[in-house]
């Protein structure tokens, strides 16, 4: 029999992670690189190039000559072409997730009109008109409903930071996004505005859900346990699984929004929900942030810290395989991020770091160095989260060209960072 084949669109890092997952179940994976040299191509051998944008280049994906087709196209990315997507499913291509799921992932406006028509707790939010005088108007009217401050996103291809900006009243309200403002006239994406959160801390849902078992036979769903997510520079640079402090209460009213968006929005395979932790006059609550349908980055502490990785977890799931247990493995793990580093090669590093922590499990992505890249990171697990952290950060530091310094040393670094 032959081994079922997973198409997997974008050549990054999430889809060279999703190898040794696709490896172990005997699934033949092949993925849409960028480049020869990209993340996945260096460990995928069945990695066709070219872009997502390119029609040609993802029919030959799902269906190349003198190969065996495709079972299934999935995706590391969300930046590939609604319509094309659609055109496949009714040609009898399965996608997943489909894309009536997907653009809520690709485009802010129509994500929150859907969260707000499920329920789901969002902060405030409102869309600005196309027309330049109108939205400046539309944003003034917002930022003094607000108190003065707001963020403003372009709808479509933002991420890590990227597309987003804090206006206030103070700083000059609308004429801080001033040329966001007149390229939406000119078929820029379009723009919404939302409150600037008070949170306390960011926390993020993982959930995985297939098209069938499950209740009724709706689709099997799990999540994995709340995590909290720290940034730094609009970047995740930290995952700390379990979230400290989280009542249980508190994580089941999390998970809770997290499967009522996986199901409302029909997603098959992996479903990151950023969220905010505000307090509450009855306690602490949550605010949804952002989506992503596809693994994420505050999922990598699944691959060591969980019994099913978030990787092994979305190849089930859009097979339409019974889902993996996702319990974790020990009391605590943190995943810290390699964000760039003064070393020509992170290789160069590996005697270090394994030496001074041979807990810590170390995952670089085979990319280039320039600052502030994800080019890896590391996770470890442990029964003490102080001591489980300072050395995940300590692991990490060695990887972007410190010194081997004391985990104390490392801990203090990353607070000042």
């Amino acid at each position: 029999m032959a081994a079922p084949v997973i198409a997997v669109v974008g050549g990054g890092q999430l889809a060279r992670m999703m190898a040794p997952a696709a490896g172990e179940l005997g699934v033949h994976l092949r993925v849409l690189v960028e480049a020869p040299d990209s993340s996945a191509a260096q460990v995928v051998v069945d990695a066709p190039v070219g872009v997502a944008s390119d029609e040609t280049a993802i029919r030959s994906l799902i269906a190349p000559a003198g190969a065996t087709p495709a079972d299934v196209l999935t995706f590391e990315h969300e930046h590939v072409p609604n319509a094309l997507l659609t055109d496949l499913l009714e040609h009898g291509t399965p996608v997943r997730p489909g894309p009536d799921a997907l653009v809520h992932a690709q485009d802010k406006i129509v994500m929150r009109r859907r969260l707000t028509e499920l329920g789901v707790p969002c902060p405030r939010w409102a869309a600005l008109p196309t027309a330049p005088d109108a939205a400046r108007t539309a944003l003034a009217d917002f930022l003094a409903e607000v108190g003065g401050e707001a963020v403003v996103k372009t709808a479509r291809g933002g991420y890590d930071g990227k597309g987003v900006r804090v206006v206030s009243v103070a700083e000059g309200g609308p004429e801080q996004v001033a040329e966001w403002i007149e390229a939406v006239a000119e078929g820029g994406p379009e723009l919404l505005v939302e409150e600037k959160v008070p949170f306390t801390r960011e926390l993020a849902v993982l959930v995985a859900r297939r098209p069938s078992g499950g209740i009724d036979g709706r689709g099997e769903v799990r999540t994995w346990p709340v995590v909290e997510s720290i940034q730094r520079d609009g970047v995740c640079a930290e995952v700390i699984a379990p979230a400290p402090g989280l009542t249980d209460a508190e994580a089941e009213r999390a998970r809770d929004a997290a499967v009522r968006i996986a199901e409302g929005l029909g997603v098959t395979g992996v479903l990151a929900v950023e969220m905010f932790e505000v307090a509450g006059e009855d306690g602490p609550r949550v605010l949804v942030n952002e989506l992503a349908m596809r693994p994420h980055n505050s999922g990598h502490w699944t691959i060591d810290g969980a019994v099913t990785s978030q990787f092994e977890q979305h190849l089930r799931a859009v097979l339409d395989l019974p889902l993996g247990d996702t319990t974790a493995k020990a009391p605590w793990t943190v995943m810290a991020n390699v964000l760039g580093s003064t070393l020509v090669e992170l290789t160069d590093a590996l005697p270090a770091v394994l030496a001074t922590f041979p807990d810590a499990k170390v995952n670089l992505y085979g990319k280039g160095v320039r600052p502030g890249r994800k080019l890896g990171h590391v996770n470890v697990s442990g029964d003490d989260l102080a001591e489980v952290r300072r050395r995940a950060l300590a692991a990490a530091a060695i990887l972007r060209g410190e010194r081997p310094a004391s985990t104390d040393e490392a801990t203090e670094n990353e607070e000042r960072a």
